[in-house]
């Protein structure tokens, strides 16, 4: 798998949350992926180990991927902010989400991703995500949900993040926020056949 070359983006100091992560954590995913998924920022994990999507949220993608049919080594693999944010409960380091200033100042990698490996589909995983995919702070989920949009010659697809279906209140909840992603990703395939 390809990823940014890390060294320019450790170096980052566009906002104040490289101050406290472990590193930045860069796109992966072939140089030419047809699809790109773009989630809100690394976790704890993603910040201990350097690469997106390989805490819980990345599990339940992992397994979202294979029921719709796709295969994680043939998408890239990114976030909207590249290093984590967080806040100490007890002896754990838990999420706390960006604020449009730390997207915005973050905009300019996730251009760079998109300019490299000019993906046909992105698919949106969580209103930051897709806030930083329009640059527009108060693009909503609620509007784009189960609507593919084309956006600058590509397609969109919204999703919720896979954390929300891990964090969803009941099971029936959970199963229906992780269908949503299911779903989304089964339509992101289907959009393929459109940009041949």
């Amino acid at each position: 798998m390809d990823t940014v070359p890390n060294h320019e983006l450790d170096q980052c100091r566009r906002c104040d949350l490289w101050e406290h992560a472990t590193q930045a954590v860069p796109g992966v995913g072939p140089s030419r992926a047809r699809i790109m998924l773009v989630g809100e920022q690394p976790g704890d994990q993603e910040d201990l180990q350097g690469l997106p999507f390989v805490g819980p949220a990345g599990a339940l993608l992992d397994k979202a991927l294979a029921e719709a049919g796709v295969d994680r080594a043939g998408v890239y693999l990114t976030n909207a902010v590249k290093h984590f944010k967080w806040e100490l409960r007890g002896k754990r380091r838990l999420h706390k989400t960006p604020a449009q200033k730390e997207i915005a100042a973050c905009h300019l990698w996730l251009e760079e991703e998109l300019a490299r490996v000019r993906p046909d589909v992105v698919v949106a995983l969580g209103g930051t995500a897709l806030k930083s995919v329009l640059q527009d702070g108060g693009a909503t989920m609620k509007s784009f949900m189960g609507a593919p949009f084309q956006h600058e010659g590509r397609w969109v697809v919204v999703v919720y993040h896979p954390s929300f279906a891990l964090r969803a209140r009941d099971e029936a909840s959970r199963r229906q926020a992780y269908q949503v992603i299911v779903d989304g990703l089964r339509q992101a395939l289907r959009l393929l056949d459109k940009v041949r």
